[in-house]
């Protein structure tokens, strides 16, 4: 089983417009309301994968009590840890015009000492089933700052790989505690490095910590740096769409990957082939199927350099 965790668990809201033009009234022509949070978007992409599938993090209040019964009718396992407070929404406009899509997210109900022990301690029960744990998304207030890096040290205790998919303080917090993957973009890696180059930004993370990185570049793919060497994985076209849900895409062939042992090359491929079948769908957590069938076969994946020797 692939556990995923969204401490920051969202109601998500998406607008379909014809076109987004600032200080200017719109006509929604579609809207969605469904559970998000980065965690949730990559289940949602596992579960169309066929994969066994578990959903834990935080939610709380009636915005929690939509999310919690929106993950039952899409008949994700809901093992979400009940909060006082309640959560958030975030709030998606995707332009028909150009398929760009702007984003307004909340930062989440303030968690309690109390919640977050309660929280630990259930997450500690269900990694007795878990293979592999995907850790994703901001950190919701009150939580302690190395909050993934207890995370990912019960993970490794109980024998799980971890894929950490979030950024800045709780990223570089979370490093000593050695997760298996890190998967930053390159606007991330930059702003926790200071570094433009994205293969040495990679390589300067994977030195403070993480088993391998695989970092996002945008439409140009993913370059990975492991423990067994570094690879540029590119796919064969740009595709014109919604960016948001690529990256939980990305994060969910990792944690597939990891799950069947695939080869760090095989892996990129699918991770790239998944992430472009995102784009073309208006909301995060789905994907094209006949994008990712096209896709699988056409992706370039490119040996850098040879093996890192192991920490």
């Amino acid at each position: 089983m692939i556990l995923t965790v969204t401490l920051n668990a969202a109601l998500d809201v998406t607008y379909l417009v014809d076109a987004l033009v600032p200080h200017a009234s719109h006509r929604v022509e579609t809207a969605h309301e469904r559970a998000g949070g980065k965690g949730v978007n990559v289940a949602r992409v596992l579960a169309a994968l066929g994969q066994p599938t578990t959903v834990t993090g935080l939610a709380g209040g009636p915005t929690g009590a939509l999310l919690r019964g929106e993950l039952r009718a899409a008949g994700l396992t809901d093992e979400l840890v009940p909060i006082a407070g309640d959560s958030r929404r975030t709030v998606t406009v995707v332009s028909r015009a150009d398929g760009d899509a702007t984003v307004f997210n909340q930062s989440g109900p303030s968690v309690t000492p109390a919640e977050w022990a309660a929280f630990t301690t259930h997450y500690a029960r269900l990694l007795g089933d878990a293979s592999v744990v995907v850790l994703s998304g901001s950190l919701p207030p009150g939580l302690p700052p190395d909050a993934y890096g207890r995370l990912v040290t019960l993970a490794a205790e109980a024998g799980a790989a971890t894929v950490l998919d979030t950024s800045g303080p709780p990223l570089l917090s979370a490093l000593a505690a050695g997760p298996d993957v890190v998967k930053p973009n390159a606007a991330e890696l930059t702003a926790v490095t200071g570094r433009q180059d994205i293969a040495g930004a990679a390589a300067e993370l994977r030195s403070m910590g993480a088993r391998a990185v695989v970092a996002s570049d945008g439409p140009n793919g993913l370059y990975a740096v492991t423990a067994h060497g570094s690879w540029r994985a590119t796919p064969p076209e740009r595709l014109s769409g919604n960016p948001t849900g690529a990256g939980d895409a990305c994060v969910a062939a990792l944690a597939a990957g990891l799950a069947t042992g695939a080869p760090w090359p095989e892996l990129l491929r699918e991770a790239v082939a998944l992430s472009a079948a995102a784009v073309p769908c208006p909301m995060a957590g789905d994907f094209d199927a006949a994008t990712y069938r096209r896709f699988r076969t056409a992706i370039s994946v490119e040996d850098r350099h040879a093996a890192h020797p192991d920490r």
